[in-house]
């Protein structure tokens, strides 16, 4: 009989009617003879007509709707450094999903002023389409906020090279088109009145047309009250305007404040506003183009824990590249915002206003590409602890309140007349003076390097194996007590985008910038889907992680998923090594043995014939056994090469063919742990594996109920650690 596997891939050709007369053929004679199937088929056509119901219905801003299905609470993240949505929705008061929602009524009544917002933005998004070309993703999120176009590839390489920021609707974005508008209709004649009621109600409405998001509403905030202290003659105070949108947002969501926009934003702003005179003050910056840079810097000392804590790292790159970026921003915003109001009327006149435009981001794109060729363009500090960042801040502002004393002599100064540049003034500054300056700037920058040293502290400790939480896949992240890191297998056949969104937070997440090797256990999709998207994310220049080695099990005939990992690998300069049985790799106090497969290993059954390994530590032994059967693991037994091990990654995912009775006599696992998903269709994990695991004395542990899990040891002693408890 055909394997299940292959035949789901098919179904969803099947159902589109674009498969092939003998795919049509194969996958009916299985349905005939497999109920597992069918009942993957029926619940596969469900969700397809939801999804076209949805597609189908006409529903606008403002409706009420009578909704029926069922609701499933936003999940916490399940792996280190993974996006929390439960947050990020809890901050939009959003507690919930509905899977396979149908809508059963809806009233006919509905918001036109949100339906014609929606109409102007989507008439815009038309023109930037028709005029930008290829361009267009990039300037409807600079423009429109809208990202649903944005190519996922080029956000990771403006994130790399540290100017991702422009390509969200920010202050910058407010400031050029709110004061571009206001200097506009002064020039043609309106009052201060007129023309500043008229820009405060267009960025109004231009911050709800672009999505609200947590930069846009702070911006525009920002932005009328600075406006309205301009129309009422006011002094606009910076301090008071931040306090007073940080209030406003925080009391409509207070979520909001352990959210990373709502901090990096705020904090951007209090880099420029308060710390960046401060920082220049003590790095003694005078010129413009050293207060440019001291600024870009002060910026990022600000914001450092929290794109530690988010996101466990930070662009070296931008403190450079901002400096070439920042001050031509406003031309592709101009340039974006010309070609909106000329393609009203002109769409070729849109082409021509918007191609100094295209020119600039062809230039953003080759610093994008630079960064991604220099391996310190990024800091992968990793995720720190509160303490840490605590104790980070209590530094900082310690060395913001010594650049306020070091701009008090200089104050003084000025005030009594003297107009000379810096080293002048050093001169005429008695010698004692100039000492405690010195004495202050020395001290400053101590505190400085001590402070970012302590935020990217991770001291080595014990063994550390986890078990990520990849869906129905298996992923292995081995860290050791000599600072050396691994990743066994790395795929997932339920979650796409599997490098992207877990194996790198994960990665960054812990500091590691460097994996001593990878390991492929075999080379199904479930084992290697992440890996691949890594590899290849390491050749493109879209990471600054490298790898030392990709270890693939020793076939003599490679399958195609073979080659590619080994033609991705090769193009990341890394080097490919065979495994098979005998082979050891020692690596400090830790070693791995293979087990398996043999010398004259074919590869035509790559579960059967799949890298099995043991890692020892100490007296700690753990088992790692891909997806092999019940026929392997009789193969291993007449070896007599099997021992006792304390920990069991559960082989082919607690199915019911693998992890036989005879084989958990033999290692007796103190600790199993399950990789699979929850919604899986296999069947996995087995009632009789968990029986027999439970039989055999076995602790077993559950990816799909926990998150990752992670076992700690130091030899002896093991340790158990979830990351989500339900």
């Amino acid at each position: 009989m055909m394997k299940c596997e292959i035949i789901r891939d098919l179904i969803p050709l099947y159902l589109d009617k674009v498969c092939s007369e003998d795919s049509r053929k194969l996958v009916e004679e299985h349905l005939a003879e497999c109920s597992e199937c069918r009942k993957y088929m029926k619940e596969l056509e469900t969700e397809l007509e939801a999804v076209k119901q949805k597609k189908e219905e006409d529903l606008k801003p403002g409706m009420k709707i009578l909704v029926k299905g069922t609701l499933k609470r936003v999940e916490e993240p399940s792996n280190p450094g993974g996006f929390d949505s439960q947050h990020y929705y809890a901050c939009r008061h959003i507690y919930y999903f509905m899977k396979k929602a149908v809508v059963r009524k809806k009233t006919e009544s509905y918001s036109g002023y949100r339906q014609q917002l929606f109409k102007v933005k989507e008439k815009c998004r038309q023109i930037l389409t028709e005029s930008a070309g290829e361009d267009a993703p990039l300037f409807c999120a600079m423009v429109l906020g809208d990202k649903q176009d944005l190519d996922p590839e080029m956000r990771m390489r403006y994130q790399l090279a540290g100017i991702v920021h422009i390509l969200a609707i920010s202050g910058l974005h407010i400031s050029i088109l709110g004061m571009g508008l206001y200097n506009l209709l002064k020039k043609i004649g309106l009052g201060i009145w007129p023309a500043g009621i008229f820009s405060l109600g267009v960025m109004l409405q231009y911050g709800i047309m672009t999505g609200g998001s947590i930069s846009t509403m702070r911006a525009v905030t920002m932005f009328l009250i600075a406006m309205g202290a301009r129309i009422t003659g006011r002094i606009y105070d910076m301090m008071t305007a931040l306090s007073v949108t940080a209030m406003m947002i925080l009391l409509e969501s207070p979520a909001y404040l352990l959210d990373s926009g709502f901090l990096l934003s705020f904090g951007c702003v209090l880099g420029i506003g308060v710390a960046a005179e401060k920082i220049c003050a003590l790095a003694g910056a005078e010129k413009k183009w050293t207060k440019a840079l001291v600024s870009s810097i002060a910026l990022q000392l600000v914001t450092l824990p929290v794109m530690l804590k988010f996101f466990g790292e930070v662009s070296l790159a931008g403190f450079f590249l901002n400096l070439l970026v920042l001050p031509s921003v406003g031309f592709v915003l101009t340039g974006g915002m010309a070609a909106l109001l000329l393609g009203i009327f002109c769409i070729p006149a849109a082409k021509l206003a918007i191609l100094p435009a295209r020119g600039l981001l062809l230039f953003y794109e080759y610093l994008c590409s630079l960064a991604g060729k220099l391996r310190w363009s990024t800091w992968i500090g990793g995720e720190p602890e509160i303490w840490q960042i605590l104790v980070y801040y209590v530094f900082l502002i310690t060395i913001l309140f010594m650049g306020q004393y070091i701009k008090e002599p200089m104050r003084r100064e000025q005030e009594a007349g003297m107009k000379s540049e810096l080293s002048s003034r050093d001169k005429r500054i008695p010698g004692k003076i100039q000492r405690k300056l010195r004495t202050v700037r020395a001290a400053a920058g101590a505190l400085m390097i001590t402070g970012i040293l302590i935020l990217g502290f991770h001291p080595a400790g014990d063994l550390k194996v986890t078990c990520l939480d990849v869906g129905q896949g298996d992923g292995i992240l081995v860290e050791t007590p000599d600072n050396h890191h691994f990743l066994i297998d790395g795929g997932s056949s339920s979650q796409s985008d599997l490098g992207r969104y877990c194996l790198l937070p994960a990665l960054k997440s812990q500091g590691i910038s460097y994996l001593d090797g990878l390991f492929i256990s075999h080379t199904d999709k479930d084992h290697i889907s992440g890996a691949k998207e890594l590899l290849e994310y390491m050749g493109n220049g879209l990471t600054t992680i490298r790898a030392g080695y990709l270890v693939l099990p020793s076939w003599a005939e490679r399958p195609e998923a073979w080659e590619e990992l080994s033609d991705a690998a090769q193009k990341a300069g890394i080097k490919i090594v065979t495994g098979k049985k005998g082979d050891e790799l020692h690596c400090g106090l830790v070693s791995f043995s293979i087990l398996w497969p043999e010398k004259n290993a074919t590869g035509k059954d790559v579960n059967e014939e799949a890298m099995v390994m043991e890692l020892s530590f100490g007296e700690f032994q753990m088992l790692f056994t891909g997806d092999i059967g019940a026929d392997t693991e009789k193969k291993l037994l007449a070896s007599g090469i099997l021992k006792d091990v304390d920990c069991l990654k559960v082989g082919h995912h607690g199915s019911r063919y693998s992890t036989t009775e005879a084989f958990l006599e033999k290692i007796k696992p103190e600790l199993a742990i399950i990789s699979c998903s929850s919604t899986n269709t296999y069947g996995h994990p087995s009632p009789e594996t968990v029986e027999r695991l439970e039989a055999a004395g076995s602790q077993v542990e559950y990816t799909m109920k926990n998150g990752a899990i992670t076992v700690e040891t130091d030899g002896k002693k093991l340790k158990i650690y979830r990351f989500r408890r339900d």
